[in-house]
Formats: C-alpha cells, sequence, structure tokens
C-alpha cells in the first residue's frame, strides 16, 4: 500500500489499493487448509457433519459477498482520481461467528452440530471495515445482503457439490 501511494506520486502510476473484508461465495473449497467459516458451515450443514467453533463463537466478522468486492474491484478501475488511495471493501457490519451459524442454520432449515474449542491464539475479537471512503470516492455501497450472499452460496453448494 506505501509502496503503491509513493509510486502514484511520484511516478504517476495510477494504482488503488483493495482490503477485502470475509470474502464468501460459491466455488469456495471447504475442504481446502485455508477454507473460511462459511463453506465450512454450508457443507457440514448439507451433509449432517458437525463443525467446531473456536472460543465462544462471539468473535465477529464483517462478512462480505463476492459480488461486492467485484463491483468495488470495477468502480477501483474507473474512478477517476482515487490514485494511491486505500480503501476498505466490505459492508460495513459484523456478525457473530454463532450468527452465521444461526442464519446458515435458518436458510438451510436444519440444526447443525457443534462444538466449542479452544479460541485459536492471535485471533481477533472483531473485525469490521469502514467502507465510508470507498462509498464517498468511489460510490461504493455493498448491494448483495449478508444473508442473500448465503443464500446465493447455499444455492450454489446445494447444485454442485
Amino acid at each position: 500500500e506505501n509502496y503503491c501511494e509513493v509510486f502514484s506520486k511520484i511516478y504517476d502510476l495510477e494504482t488503488v489499493s483493495l482490503r477485502y473484508f470475509n470474502v464468501f461465495g460459491p466455488r469456495q473449497d471447504p475442504k481446502s487448509q485455508y477454507a473460511v467459516v462459511v463453506p465450512i458451515f454450508i457443507d457440514a450443514g448439507l451433509n449432517g457433519r458437525q463443525v467446531e467453533i473456536h472460543g465462544d463463537g462471539l468473535q465477529s466478522r464483517d462478512f462480505t459477498y463476492i459480488a461486492n468486492t467485484v463491483d468495488a474491484t470495477l468502480l477501483a478501475a474507473v474512478t477517476p482520481g482515487i490514485s494511491g488511495k486505500v480503501f476498505n471493501i466490505a459492508c460495513g457490519k459484523r456478525y457473530s461467528v454463532l450468527d452465521l451459524l444461526k442464519t446458515i442454520e435458518g436458510l438451510l432449515g436444519i440444526s447443525i452440530r457443534h462444538v466449542h474449542t479452544k479460541p485459536r491464539p492471535g485471533d481477533a475479537r472483531h473485525t469490521q471495515g469502514d467502507i465510508s471512503l470507498a462509498s464517498q470516492l468511489m460510490g461504493y455501497k455493498p448491494k448483495v445482503s449478508f444473508e442473500d450472499g448465503l443464500r446465493n452460496t447455499i444455492e450454489w453448494f446445494k447444485n454442485n457439490t
């Protein structure tokens, strides 16, 4: 980000840095070592498996549906006057891991067995993106809500796994 800002100023090289927050959506591999919680919970729910919740489950994240990040990326590519800037790309709202689990259960119409394990060392308790600069300078607004994004993701998993 610093290099991008400097190169933008010194060499007139157009750069924009985007910080994506907890992106989820179709095609994520729940079995990957880099899998995030959304596809893991959906896959477990669809296949009757138990999930692990690290800690009390009250840690929260700003879950951002992939279509929102694509929209922001396209805006960054065509918006004049933002070279060298850094933008948070998120929904500007946070949900706990337990909120996520309950929402997925509601959309699937089932209960997902879960067990609480020890918290992960160094895990941030809460993250939430301040999207005000992206909104102000690029006109970015998340178009797909958390629940609609989960609904879309669940439908993809039902039809493709």
